[in-house]
């Protein structure tokens, strides 16, 4: 799975990278070195434009955990953060955003832990690690969005939409594989346009764009255990462990 993510880059920057157009600075997320399900996050959405019928490509903030839009409530989406690449195509929650409302979600790397038993005295703990291409480029995560309206409104009053994501995972290799079994997929960049086009639906032209995660080398490392605590946040995540860490 993936449980936490680091997304650091400037709005401008990731506009740019993904040839998108960038949301106004009012509504600009900070920098997150600890991103944690329910939190803001950035994704790269493709839309039509409801005046002119063209096809927009945006970075708009979405919440992660992903919230079908026949469910009762927004809490559901806690549990939703990760979908499986071996049947997003058939779950009822993940069916039809696999074919209609598919997004990018950058990231510069994501976590991964490792239990440490007991020893010497030292208490167990929990060794988090990050994940990241060893070239430094940005992560382009395979994800699914959806659009959700409480059911308890009144009809008569103004209706807040709101915009859910889910991250699509597979098996880990590489690096990662090393640390645990699942991690993101990403989308290869040639493949940027299609994964985002609304008009693709046929889910075996879909699943064709989905990348071999072994296409870019992924470097692991063992960071301090501060990002444990996602009320933490800030570059010093990223430290490497110091040579005895113990949880506190």
């Amino acid at each position: 799975m993936c449980g936490r993510y680091a997304s650091t880059r400037r709005p401008e920057d990731m506009a740019g990278l993904f040839r998108a157009d960038a949301p106004p600075p009012e509504e600009a997320l900070p920098p997150s070195w600890n991103v944690a399900p329910t939190d803001d996050v950035w994704a790269v959405i493709e839309r039509v434009d409801r005046t002119t019928g063209e096809i927009e490509r945006r970075l708009r903030a979405a919440r992660w955990g992903l919230v079908p839009s026949w469910a009762k409530d927004l809490s559901i989406g806690a549990k939703m953060i990760n979908a499986r690449v071996e049947t997003v195509h058939d779950k009822p929650a993940y069916r039809r955003p696999f074919l209609k409302r598919r997004c990018l979600l950058p990231a510069d790397g994501f976590y991964e832990w490792q239990a440490v038993p007991a020893r010497d005295g030292a208490k167990a703990y929990k060794q988090p690690y990050f994940i990241h291409p060893e070239d430094q480029a940005p992560m382009a995560f395979a994800g699914l969005y959806e659009f959700w309206r409480d059911p308890k409104a009144a009809d008569d009053e103004a209706a807040v939409w709101w915009t859910t994501c889910t991250i699509i995972t597979t098996e880990a290799t590489d690096a990662a594989g090393r640390v645990h079994p699942r991690m993101p997929l990403t989308i290869a960049e040639p493949n940027f346009g299609a994964w985002l086009d609304p008009a693709l639906e046929d889910p075996d032209e879909i699943r064709a764009l989905l990348a071999d995660p072994r296409a870019r080398p992924l470097d692991a490392r063992a960071v301090t255990t501060a990002v444990n605590n996602v009320r933490n946040n800030g570059p010093h995540l990223l430290d490497a462990a110091p040579p005895t860490q113990s949880a506190g």
